[in-house]
């Protein structure tokens, strides 16, 4: 069985894999979606967060999405989201996707 998500979510590239159960029934399933490290990621800027923000707004504001905010989760190490916005003046990375090189120091 073949699961297609998006090609912006974060599992679009997580391989399926099937298990067929004692009784014969298969369950497909996704294998474990490693985070790759953040120096994996072109840093493109930073955000400095503001009282009040969502990291929502903040991945719309500079990805153009959304619900590209996993991907600032990415770049950050965050596993949960909220965290990345609980502290006021915390700098975010903002980041092309892995796999995209940025330009040295531009």
């Amino acid at each position: 069985m073949t699961i297609n998500f998006p090609s912006t979510s974060r599992y679009a590239l997580t391989p399926a894999a099937t298990l067929t159960r004692a009784d014969g029934t298969p369950v497909t399933y996704l294998k474990r979606r490693f985070v790759p490290p953040p120096e994996n990621f072109a840093l493109l800027q930073w955000h400095r967060v503001l009282q009040g923000e969502r990291l929502d707004n903040i991945a719309a504001q500079y990805l153009g999405d959304p619900e590209q905010f996993w991907r600032l989760c990415d770049a950050n190490r965050a596993l949960h989201p909220e965290e990345l916005t609980d502290t006021i003046g915390r700098k975010l990375r903002i980041t092309l996707p892995e796999g995209i090189p940025g330009v040295p120091h531009a």
